[in-house]
């Protein structure tokens, strides 16, 4: 394996796990707090978040990580056999198919409902507590864990290629 491959892999298991992070940061405990004030704080915080998430470093990882899951994915193909390189296919396309698929048909729809509401009109409120908060928290978990487990599952292909290759040499 050349150094840059062993580089760009040991790269996207760091990019899947900040991206884990990120995501389950908001399911843990950024979307319980908003929960906590009564609708308009809580409308109010997340139309900021949603128009402040597209700087530079979070889109880099989120849309960046597509091309990578595809290389990922299609290096198991081209180049690794079986073991090793099933986890890499998976790896890839669990993080390409959920993390974006999800957001697609799931996630940025009630997102995009948000900013048109007035915070503290009653129908935001009961968009928030009875649409929002459960649904968007759900599948926004869903994505946590499907970049964690890509993160894992190309951590444990790296390793079993590596040691693979130590006992060949």
């Amino acid at each position: 394996m050349s150094p840059l491959i062993f580089f760009a892999l040991q790269f996207a298991i760091i990019a899947y796990a900040l991206v884990s992070g990120v995501f389950l940061a908001f399911s843990d405990f950024i979307i319980r707090s908003l929960a906590h004030t009564g609708g308009i704080g809580g409308v109010d915080a997340m139309q900021v978040i949603n128009r402040e998430v597209f700087r530079w470093v979070f889109m880099t990882l989120f849309i960046g990580m597509a091309p990578v899951s595809l290389g990922v994915a299609a290096y198991r193909g081209l180049v690794v056999g079986d073991g090793a390189g099933t986890l890499f296919l998976l790896a890839g396309l669990i993080y390409l198919i959920v993390r974006f698929g999800v957001p697609v048909f799931c996630n940025v729809p009630m997102t995009e409902a948000l900013p048109g509401m007035d915070a503290s009109s009653t129908a935001a409120r009961a968009y928030w507590t009875g649409t929002y908060l459960p649904r968007w928290t759900f599948w926004n978990t869903v994505r946590t864990f499907a970049s964690a487990i890509s993160a894992g599952l190309l951590l444990f292909g790296l390793l079993w290629m590596v040691q693979n290759q130590a006992q060949t040499d």
